[in-house]
């Protein structure tokens, strides 16, 4: 009676593994779901496809378009700004923001970069402009 109470612990059982990576728990829950066809298409797409032409049908037939009564109104101008604003502020949130140490050294790199810019151009622009007095004196 004991043997068959260790076969039902969950360390021993195959299936009662939890994934420890968000890896691992991907490939989980893609191996239970039922796989897709081959070619793409599904019963659900092919009826789509199916109502697509019955309303081509009905557009070449020269019926009416359909009302819009039943469908929601676009919300006004501010709500959309409003909407825009709170989603530019979540996606801020979202953002990994550097440290002090790692904004000035990022500075100071861009820094550098732009005066060794600065630099070469101004050598390239005083060399151009002395072959140019030479050739045209």
């Amino acid at each position: 009676m004991s043997e068959g109470r260790e076969q039902d612990q969950p360390e021993e059982r195959e299936g009662a593994v939890r994934p420890s990576t968000a890896a691992a728990r991907r490939e989980r829950r893609a191996s239970s779901r039922p796989a897709a066809r081959k070619d793409g298409s599904s019963a659900e797409s092919k009826k789509s496809v199916a109502k697509s032409e019955a309303s081509d049908e009905d557009a070449k037939k020269g019926r009416p378009t359909k009302t819009r009564e039943g469908q929601e109104k676009r919300p006004s101008l501010i709500g959309r700004g409003f909407r825009y604003i709170r989603e530019v502020v979540g996606e801020l949130r979202k953002v990994i923001w550097p440290t002090r140490k790692q904004l000035i050294t990022y500075t100071g790199v861009v820094m550098v970069f732009v005066v060794f810019m600065v630099a070469l151009v101004w050598a390239l622009d005083l060399g151009f402009g002395a072959a140019v007095f030479e050739l045209f004196g």
